[in-house]
């Protein structure tokens, strides 16, 4: 039975209704989303952003016998309230280093407390007594004053925030993700391209790529766990060391590796391959010569977004201890480190007030970071692809 021209246009009419209330759903997914992130970027910045300025004072010095002991006693005492603990404990080792400065003087800007700190930045005040007076006394002295904070990039963890820095995660997570992409990368490559170009078509091999199709998806600290009883327990690998979390990440980046180098052999085009028989080159020789080079630019955006999830993981490298206190820079791949996701950690669970925007400031460093690897694999990408 045909239908009315009425009816046929009811029905369009709430077709059209249904798509239009669809792309308005959508559209306001979006936007939420865009909002959200909008925030958090926002509160990141409104709260990282200090802690790339640091409070200095300036102090009048005098290198006595009584401050060789007691690097306090260096300073004029009032003003000494207000210094880092940092710098009084260096004073010591300064004059024990070079005892020419015995009986000597010189004025030297120093890093100044934490609660200085946050007074300038106009955060909680918990300076006491007249210390406030005074701080305002020397700020319009000149005396005390925000400067770019070099200590937060040219020192490792801290007990006192002031002194604290990410030197020694950085350096912790430089050398794990170089044993990750040691590990990870020619190991993934290699499965890749015997499961995509030599390996027969059997169920042992279904059961592989569906195995690490799994593992790409199951949670990270699993990874850490599995580290934690092979890598640790059962081999020795020294806990808290680069060595075993770049291992424990190297699990964690290989199905990644993997499935990125799969989907770039198969985008190079049969004809390639069929060419490179056609003239006599062994399977090997078609592979290495023309296939490889073809699918590398896929081959290194896969690794780079693998090498940047890596870089961004914290569970499995708490299992494994890398979020031991580290001031200074591990000086193997052996010793005890941490990483920077791990250091982030740490200072989030400090109750001091300046570990806050240590925190944030920690947080836009690795974002930064992790931008940039992104976009460079994005760059890589649309610059060596080639469409076929």
């Amino acid at each position: 039975m045909s239908q009315s021209f009425d009816v046929i246009s009811s029905q369009l009419k709430k077709r059209h209704r249904r798509s239009a209330r669809l792309k308005w759903i959508s559209m306001s997914a979006l936007g939420l989303a865009g909002l959200f992130l909008v925030l958090f970027f926002a509160d990141m910045l409104g709260k990282g952003l200090p802690a790339f300025q640091q409070t200095y004072v300036q102090v009048e010095l005098e290198y006595t016998e009584e401050a060789s002991r007691m690097g306090r006693a260096a300073m004029d005492p009032e003003v000494a309230r207000l210094v880092s603990r940092t710098f009084e404990r260096l004073i010591p080792r300064m004059i024990r280093d070079n005892p020419d400065l015995l009986g000597t003087s010189e004025t030297r800007w120093v890093l100044a407390k934490s609660e200085v700190d946050q007074y300038l930045k106009g955060h909680a005040n918990k300076l006491r007594g007249n210390e406030p007076e005074l701080v305002d006394e020397l700020v319009e002295a000149g005396r005390v004053d925000l400067r770019f904070n070099t200590t937060f990039f040219s020192r490792g963890d801290s007990k006192m925030a002031e002194s604290a820095g990410i030197l020694a995660a950085a350096v912790g997570t430089v050398m794990t993700l170089l044993v990750t992409l040691a590990i990870a990368f020619p190991i993934g490559v290699m499965t890749a391209v015997y499961l995509e170009e030599f390996a027969p078509d059997n169920r042992l091999t279904q059961l592989i790529e569906i195995n690490i199709n799994n593992l790409a998806a199951i949670p990270s600290i699993l990874f850490g766990l599995l580290g934690l009883a092979i890598f640790i327990n059962f081999f020795g690998v020294p806990r808290s060391s680069p060595l075993v979390g770049g291992m424990t990440l190297a699990l964690m980046t290989l199905p990644v590796i993997i499935i990125a180098t799969r989907t770039a052999l198969r985008s190079v085009p049969d004809s390639i391959r069929h060419a490179a028989f056609g003239v006599g080159c062994s399977r090997w020789q078609v592979v290495r010569d023309h296939v490889l080079p073809l699918a590398m630019p896929g081959i290194m955006t896969g690794s780079i977004i693998g090498l940047a999830q890596a870089m961004g993981e914290t569970a499995p490298l708490i299992i494994v201890g890398m979020v031991a206190f580290i001031p200074d820079v591990s000086p193997s791949f052996t010793q005890a480190a941490t990483v920077l996701p791990a250091q982030i950690f740490t200072w989030a669970g400090e109750p001091e007030r300046a570990f806050v925007e240590k925190t944030a400031g920690g947080i836009l460093v690795l974002l930064a970071i992790l931008i940039f690897l992104n976009a460079s694999a994005v760059l890589l990408r649309k610059k060596f692809e080639r469409r076929w």
